[in-house]
């Protein structure tokens, strides 16, 4: 009898486990073609930023109207689009900060942050692209010591209000500021929301808390921070305060015979950090109240709908150089649950993606 039952436990579980081992469904959806539309004679580049306001108008920061030598070169330009593609004006047009493009995004005011890698610094705009505060310092041009950041291991020691190789911007629902901190120091900065500093968080490593590379931020509406540690291929999640609360990785299966990258050689079956399946990129967390995480991969090139609990949802896409494929998902703008924008660096475009999910 004791036998009996443990046959028919088994076989009622089977069922819930096969489940469990199933792949997250794929998630049907449509690119919207000419999405963005640039007057004559201006061209996007590495389309490595995008963000939305409150009006739908569309923020998009490239690696565009590049001057100078193909090292070294200055390569950022901040440009808006009204919510139907429409060209309207490029925003700080030969600005200090300008030097190698990473992201924007839009705060509940409808203030435009920018963080350039190459300058190191972070620039807040007024809705009218006036600048309103400005975040680190970029080399001085006079300093015979300027010139590429150095990676040293151990890093040098971080220094208050300084950055190297900035990353990405966020906000807690109190306005206060949250910078990850980027390629070298691996930390998150954060302010008040008068830009006062308060502490950072973070440094080298793989264990929690510590971060290789967190390249992408976001929050929720009850103001957790998420970061895409992509070098160590997982998402931590901290409250306002840095502590860590938990960490997840995206582990989707896909046909690895038959899929190719989108530039370089295949990473391995057994590949880890930046270039291995599910390294977070990019990270958007739709408006409440019922929020999900998007995030995205450069190999196999898909995005990932997820709870805020790590749980994936859905998934989509794929590499490649035609419409509903990605060239390196840089950043993700996710207005609504089904309508986002994906900046690509290696297909010089942003594309408009309206998802179909299935009950």
């Amino acid at each position: 009898m004791k036998r009996l039952a443990l046959a028919l436990t088994f076989f009622l579980c089977a069922p819930l486990a096969l489940l469990a081992q199933q792949a997250a469904p794929i998630i049907p959806f449509d690119s919207v073609p000419n999405a963005l539309k640039l007057p004559p004679n201006m061209y996007l580049g590495e389309a490595s930023g995008v963000a939305v306001n409150s009006k739908g108008h569309i923020f998009v920061f490239s690696r565009g109207n590049s001057t100078g030598p193909a090292y070294g070169a200055a390569a950022a330009q901040l440009l808006e689009f009204d919510r139907d593609g429409n060209y309207i004006r490029e925003i700080g047009h030969n600005l200090y900060a300008w030097s190698f493009a990473h992201t924007v995004r839009i705060d509940k005011d409808d203030n435009i942050w920018a963080t350039d890698k190459g300058s190191d610094m972070v620039i807040e705009f007024n809705p009218q692209g006036r600048v309103l505060m400005v975040f680190g310092r970029k080399q001085e041009a006079a300093d015979e010591k300027t010139g590429p950041l150095g990676h040293p291991h151990p890093p040098l020691p971080p220094i208050d209000g300084m950055f190297r190789q900035v990353t990405d911007v966020t906000w807690d629902p109190a306005g206060d500021i949250f910078i990850s901190d980027g390629y070298i120091n691996s930390r998150v900065a954060k302010y008040d929301k008068n830009g006062r500093w308060i502490k950072s968080f973070g440094e080298p490593g793989t264990g929690p808390g510590q971060f290789n590379t967190p390249h992408s931020i976001a929050s929720d509406n009850e103001g957790n921070i998420y970061v895409a540690d992509r070098g160590n291929a997982r998402i931590q999640v901290f409250n306002s305060d840095g502590k860590f609360l938990r960490q997840f990785k995206i582990n989707e299966p896909f046909d690895y015979a038959h899929t190719l990258p989108a530039i370089g050689n295949k990473p391995g079956p057994n590949a880890t950090g930046t270039m291995s399946p599910g390294a977070p990129w990019a990270l958007c967390i739709t408006p409440g109240p019922h929020q999900v995480l998007y995030a995205s991969d450069a190999f196999p090139g898909r995005i990932y709908k997820m709870s805020l609990d790590g749980k994936v949802l859905g998934m989509f896409g794929e590499s490649g150089k035609q419409l509903k494929q990605f060239g390196w998902v840089h950043e993700i703008a996710c207005p609504s649950e089904n309508v986002l924008y994906v900046a690509e660096l290696l297909n010089w475009r942003v594309q408009k993606l309206i998802l179909h999910p299935k009950p």
